[in-house]
């Protein structure tokens, strides 16, 4: 039996080959077995065509116009995104330097109309992700500027390996670059419990390039992936245009409201919520970051 279909998904969802209204359908069982194997195998899968095809370009219409919002700038980083001078070991992962240049626009920049916003809080969509990464419910980050953003990499410049602060991350590419903008990835190279900082480094250094996966994706595509366990990179975008995806922030717990640091370092500004939660912040686990 299906459940009333919400105007977020019936208007915008390829429903055809993702009947979110109808979670007891065959079809609806089998995209989210499918995702979960993948998921399991290799930390990240991929839905085709998720977002209904005539509307590529109102998606990408519509980020193009929020892109000149983005917070930019150009800095050097390590892959957990702490301070650089942190007081670690001569051989940890963390003393690795990488320039970031790429830039976000924050949920509060992106109005409520917006496709990506109506998906974010549609509760179907919810509801879907939620079955693919094997959990009773999703919540909505209480982060009112990292819930839902828009990345926006213009050409030269690329997102350094990194780790999400959520468990599982859901993007949507808006825009494609000309060439480059690749997204590779190292399935499950941490857990909650281990931080393998061996392998992480290998990555960095180059030498563990057997880790990575590479992936290419197209406008309209819904990508999962686990994020925080997941070493993460874009790779650098060339060409004359940008690469735009909007990036739906969920976790298990709710509550989870980003660091001062790590939010100023990413939007280039906090707000009351950020500076109260600070010290106290719902976390799912005791990693670096």
């Amino acid at each position: 039996m299906s459940t009333p279909e919400d105007p977020a998904v019936g208007q915008v969802v390829n429903t055809t080959r993702y009947p979110l209204s109808d979670p007891a359908s065959n079809d609806w069982k089998y995209v989210v077995s499918r995702t979960r194997r993948e998921l399991h195998e290799f930390g990240c899968s991929v839905l085709p065509d998720f977002l209904r095809p005539s509307l590529r370009d109102a998606l990408r219409q519509e980020c193009a116009t929020i892109a000149p919002l983005a917070y930019y700038d150009v800095e050097t980083v390590n892959v957990y995104n702490i301070a650089t001078d942190s007081p670690l070991p001569a051989d940890h992962p963390g003393r690795i330097a990488m320039r970031r240049g790429n830039a976000f626009v924050a949920q509060d920049h992106i109005p409520e109309n917006f496709i990506i916003r109506q998906l974010y809080s549609s509760e179907l969509f919810k509801q879907f992700i939620a079955s693919c990464v094997e959990l009773p419910e999703l919540y909505e980050l209480a982060d009112p500027l990292a819930g839902l953003c828009l990345n926006v990499l213009t050409p030269g410049m690329e997102h350094p390996w990194h780790f999400d602060t959520n468990e599982f991350a859901v993007t949507l590419l808006t825009q494609e670059p000309q060439d480059g903008g690749g997204f590779e990835y190292c399935p499950n190279i941490r857990s909650a419990h281990a931080e393998n900082f061996d392998n992480v480094r290998a990555v960095l250094d180059g030498r563990g390039a057997h880790l990575v996966r590479r992936l290419s994706l197209r406008p309209g595509d819904l990508q999962l992936f686990k994020g925080r366990y997941s070493l993460h990179r874009v790779s650098t975008v060339h060409g004359e245009t940008a690469r735009h995806s909007a990036i739906f922030a969920y976790s298990e717990r709710p509550g989870v409201i980003g660091s001062v640091a790590r939010t100023k370092q990413i939007f280039g500004r906090v707000l009351p919520q950020h500076l109260a939660a600070e010290g106290h912040a719902v976390r799912v686990d005791q990693l670096l970051d």
